[in-house]
């Protein structure tokens, strides 16, 4: 699924773009277009003519997008950043693996705290996170709650969740920024269109003038929407999976700190247990 979405989204990218690109049009008129001539040409020419029509029509793109052409491409680079990094981040291993859930069940019935303390330590998975601030509480204050512990625990899972969902919510906002941009893009090619009409007479030709700037104008909101649509798209798919994720980290957590709370209850067992022996022995 993964690479099926970057391959849609590089796809979408560049088949954007290219269209955005003005083709050669026939000439006007009705007379026809001169045969091309075929001379010979050295190994090599055709790709530089190529390459050479290719920036042409970059240039022509940026002539009409005007001030608003870089900031659209310092979008599209930040969306593809984006894309990047939460497909290859907001994953299950960073959030939940199953070897340092096994790891930390086992460590907790052997109540090797310092032992699990040292394996969060080592690992960058949330869940990880979360039981190393709980156990750095615990053998900070010895003398605290279980419930003071369940706090901590607690708050540090809402701040990891918030920091998954934070992530994804960047994308969704360029998703948003992007067509407005271009919207604006295309105001300003419009006042300036109606502005050189204003200052002529209206006459025939003027039409064509208009066409011309309307159609020039609305690069800009092409533009935006070939940007914004597919980082919508990415933002809708990875805030389901961050969502999911978010719930099996508070399962995750719940379940570490259920077997926290029964090893402290064992723990007050085995404390009350000895009380009586040791006040015996006294009587004695």
């Amino acid at each position: 699924m993964r690479s099926f979405l970057l391959i849609v989204t590089a796809a979408w990218l560049v088949f954007g773009a290219a269209a955005m690109i003005p083709a050669q049009t026939a000439p006007a008129g009705g007379g026809t277009a001169a045969a091309p001539t075929i001379s010979a040409a050295p190994p090599g020419s055709a790709p530089q003519a190529h390459a050479h029509g290719d920036a042409n029509g970059i240039s022509e793109v940026k002539r009409k997008m005007g001030l608003l052409f870089w900031p659209m491409v310092v979008l599209s680079l930040v969306t593809l950043m984006l894309i990047f990094f939460n497909l290859f981040t907001i994953r299950q291993n960073a959030v939940v693996s199953d070897a340092f859930m096994n790891s930390a069940d086992a460590l907790i019935r052997k109540q090797d705290y310092l032992g699990l303390l040292a394996v969060c330590n080592r690992r960058n998975e949330c869940v990880a996170k979360v039981t190393a601030k709980a156990l750095d509480f615990a053998t900070k204050n010895p003398t605290a709650s279980f419930d003071e512990v369940r706090e901590v625990t607690e708050a540090e899972g809402s701040r990891q969740a918030s920091l998954i969902l934070q992530r994804i919510s960047y994308l969704g906002d360029v998703g948003s920024i992007s067509p407005m941009m271009g919207l604006l893009g295309t105001v300003f090619g419009l006042i300036t269109s109606f502005n050189q009409i204003s200052s002529t007479q209206f006459a025939g030709g003027q039409a064509a003038g208009v066409a011309t700037g309307v159609y020039e104008a609305l690069y800009c909101t092409a533009a935006g929407l070939i940007i914004g649509i597919p980082a919508l798209i990415i933002y809708a798919f990875m805030r389901g999976k961050a969502q999911r994720l978010v719930s099996e980290l508070e399962s995750a957590s719940t379940h570490l700190m259920a077997l926290l709370a029964a090893q402290y209850k064992r723990a007050a067992r085995a404390v009350a247990s000895r009380m009586p022996a040791a006040s015996h022995g006294e009587a004695m």
